[in-house]
């Protein structure tokens, strides 16, 4: 794709772009930025007016999918007198006279931003410096080299957080807030000393990115159906879980947009808040101010709440206050980190709470994960062998006639899948398993009474399989051990 004529400091100031034959204007274009635009096309534009929230969408577009040099860092030259601490974080397109420090920094961002990175990690060794992103679940290298002054980066991502940088003996937390080219990107920032310099891991979330419909979540019609009923409950504890990076907190986001319906308050305490949600109340934990998930659901319960969202159960207390909150007529969505639906039981009775209070108040449990989804592109198919209907059997399925493989293209990088799709395993406590956990039973026990084989984690990934969305190697990977 071929650069943007206009440097994208011209075109955000200005409010002129130029796309084609076309000159592009914002509500406060200026004289000086129409004339640069003409001169710079050399041929006659047509001029369309555009609002501000149109203009900035095409700014975003024209210039977030750039090449904008992302391959540079090769040529760079780092002068080891210059003074790694610039200014604060600008733009991330905007950083063509910055020193080479903070060139390759802002690269290293923009390119884990536009290839849809959830994380990025920058990590100092005895060769120099290696930085990779995570894409799709995967690492990736995107950087080693052993010219790179580490500790200057190590700085320069540490003064972006507002982090300590003469402190390298203790790990540290920030927070980077960053714009690429109209869009809004939250980075969380945490350092860790190791034995050749500070290792840093940044989460990368894009705000603008939105919220998608639970449909293309990789939810089928009827657990759609099942969980817009456990939105429409007047009380109880509905939980979400999953290992870090499963997709929990978008699905809770989405089941409080089905049960946002104007007529009930709703309130959040998070950490950190991922996505605005409009008509909801939203709070910021803080626990080195004393702001825990506890106190956040405390102080939430003061607020004539009818839902309440809960970013995490991770103590006894939060437990509580949880399970006595939907006691009193609240619905609470919250995140817990269990294995699977039933294993959210085991979890329960591990943070104190009693057999008969989590039967009194929990509805559901959502347990999920993320598997990648084969490139349309390169994907073969092949007959299932004996081993591979050996699956499908067990979970009582029907075998299909053939089981899509990855094969790897310059589409999807080589690696044979492209995006990801999430499975679902949806427990609706019932009156059956309600007197199982009353009784005090095993997790094996409790599976046997709420799920059949098709409906936990790897039965869902089973279907994904038949219908070629993924392939079997990558369900065995990632839920193999659900059966």
């Amino acid at each position: 794709m071929a650069p943007p004529l206009l440097p994208f400091t011209l075109a955000r100031d200005q409010q002129v772009l130029v796309e084609g034959d076309r000159l592009l204007a914002g509500p406060e274009a200026s004289a000086l930025g129409l004339r640069e635009a003409r001169r710079r096309a050399g041929m006659p534009l047509t001029v369309e007016t555009l609002g501000i929230d149109a203009f900035e969408a095409q700014l975003a577009a024209l210039y977030q999918g750039g090449s904008g040099g992302d391959d540079a860092e090769d040529a760079f030259s780092f002068d080891l007198e210059e003074n790694a601490n610039g200014r604060g974080p600008r733009d991330l397109l905007e950083d063509g006279e910055e020193a080479p420090v903070i060139q390759l920094v802002n690269q290293l961002l923009r390119r884990a931003v536009r290839a849809g990175a959830s994380d990025l990690h920058v990590e100092p060794n005895e060769g120099g410096l290696r930085a990779r992103m995570r894409v799709d679940g995967m690492l990736q290298s995107v950087l080693d080299r052993q010219d790179v002054p580490v500790r200057r980066v190590v700085s320069r991502l540490k003064v972006m957080a507002g982090l300590d940088i003469s402190e390298t003996r203790l790990p540290q937390d920030g927070h980077i807030a960053l714009r690429l080219g109209g869009r809004a990107i939250d980075v969380r920032v945490s350092t860790l000393p190791g034995n050749y310099g500070e290792r840093v891991v940044m989460r990368v979330l894009d705000r603008s990115a939105g919220l998608m419909p639970l449909e293309q979540l990789g939810l089928r019609a009827d657990q759609v159906s099942v969980l817009d009923r456990m939105a429409g409950r007047p009380n109880g504890i509905i939980l979400a879980t999953g290992p870090t990076g499963s997709g929990k907190t978008t699905t809770l986001y989405s089941l409080l947009q089905l049960a946002n319906d104007e007529i009930r308050n709703i309130l959040t305490a998070e950490d950190p808040i991922e996505y605005d949600l409009p008509g909801i109340s939203q709070s910021q934990i803080n626990a080195e101010i004393g702001m825990t998930f506890a106190a956040g659901l405390r102080a939430a319960l003061r607020q004539d709440p009818d839902i309440i969202l809960v970013g995490e159960i991770r103590d006894q207390e939060t437990a509580s206050v949880a399970a006595q909150a939907s006691l009193t007529g609240h619905l609470v969505f919250s995140s817990l980190h269990a294995n699977g639906s039933v294993g959210a039981v085991v979890r329960l009775r591990d943070l104190g709470l009693d057999d008969f209070l989590i039967a009194a108040t929990l509805r559901g449990v959502i347990a999920q994960r993320l598997l990648r989804q084969l490139c349309k592109t390169c994907r073969r198919a092949a007959a299932p062998t004996a081993d591979e209907a050996r699956h499908f059997r067990a979970a009582k399925l029907a075998v299909p006639d053939q089981l899509y493989h990855p094969v790897g293209c310059a589409a999807c990088n080589t690696t044979g899948y492209a995006g990801r799709v999430g499975v679902f395993e949806i427990l609706e406590v019932s009156e059956a398993l309600r007197a199982a956990i009353d009784k005090g039973a095993s997790e094996l026990e409790m599976k046997d009474v709420a799920l059949a084989p098709d409906q936990t984690l790897f039965g869902q990934s089973l279907h994904q399989v038949a219908a070629g969305k993924t392939s079997l190697a990558e369900a065995l990977r990632v839920v193999g051990d659900a059966l």
